[in-house]
């Protein structure tokens, strides 16, 4: 399909959450119902425009595309308790596939649902093409920071590769910068067992973004998560590295310019926490300075202040 092809649809910031990517969806009508006592509508994908209905668990199954594939098994000890308790109050949203139903969002709970033996879940139905299916389920999972940088990244290039994405339309689609991108699935040009590192949560996104500049990565690792080396440390590790091997100077430090390594790498985390470029006016004297974090829409300034404050905009 040609780019003039590709339907246009309109690309939803992720500060609007996904009531706006599925059409401001009508839970509080359910809600009220569920309140009142209300028997729950059928299972069936005409009954969607009711809004929240009752599916049999054994009808539905997993998205093998889902970008989020490691699940604790501690959290989900902890929701199956919960949900035993209170049953489910979040719906899961899924879109009718194979004669039953494929999760779009809402796996973890699925899983729990299942450990908590409930025969029915609550669920939103929807009719949505395979690339919907993924972008919603990956902007589902970066608002609640459910994903680690490998599945990310992995989602990222998936949406690239089969549906023809450019990281400029990735970074709209998800409301983080396009570096933010870039940098992501930059993080899939390291040797598998690093990634596994990453994605067991040994190795940190800072870690690995560090070294990304050695050719011995996995060795650096290893020495990384046996030390227990910070990211400036696993910085430092890899340069004396490439000295080493004959492949960089050996830098001058300076107290200056080692505070200001610091900076950047403040900068840098921070920006790869909130998906924004954040900049660091550091005085020197008396440690003032100022932060700056720069976005592009109201969108991503709905998300900021969500990620500063823990509070719903």
């Amino acid at each position: 399909m040609s780019e003039g092809d590709k339907p246009q649809r309109k690309k939803m910031g992720l500060g609007r959450g996904l009531d706006a990517l599925l059409g401001e969806v009508s839970l509080d009508r359910s809600a009220s119902r569920v309140a009142g006592g209300g028997e729950a509508p059928s299972s069936t994908a005409s009954s969607s425009s009711e809004g929240v209905v009752s599916i049999a668990i054994a009808d539905i199954h997993p998205n093998p595309a889902q970008p989020r594939r490691h699940f604790s098994e501690e959290s989900l000890q902890e929701l199956a308790a919960s949900l035993k308790r209170h049953g489910l109050i979040q719906p899961i949203l899924v879109r009718p596939h194979g004669g039953g139903y494929q999760i779009v969002a809402g796996e973890r709970r699925w899983r729990a649902a299942q450990r908590a033996q409930l025969h029915q879940v609550k669920a939103i139905v929807r009719e949505l093409s395979d690339e919907e299916t993924l972008e919603i389920a990956l902007i589902e999972n970066i608002q609640r920071q459910d994903l680690n940088p490998i599945e990310e990244a992995e989602a990222y290039r998936k949406l690239c590769d089969d549906f023809g994405h450019s990281q400029s339309e990735l970074a709209a689609i998800v409301e983080k910068s396009r570096s933010h991108v870039a940098n992501m699935m930059r993080l899939l040009e390291l040797p598998l067992l690093v990634r596994e590192l990453v994605i067991e949560g040994k190795l940190s996104m800072g870690h690995a973004r560090a070294l990304l500049g050695s050719d011995d990565s996995a060795r650096l690792a290893a020495v990384v998560v046996k030390q227990g080396l910070s990211v400036r440390q696993t910085e430092a590790l890899v340069r004396r590295s490439r000295v080493e091997e004959g492949k960089a100077p050996k830098p001058r430090v300076t107290e200056a310019t080692a505070s200001d390594a610091d900076i950047r790498a403040v900068e840098q985390h921070l920006g790869d926490l909130l998906g924004l470029r954040v900049k660091i006016a550091h005085k020197g004297t008396g440690g003032a300075g100022a932060v700056t974090f720069e976005y592009r829409s109201l969108d991503q300034l709905d998300m900021l202040c969500q990620r500063l404050t823990g509070e719903q905009f």
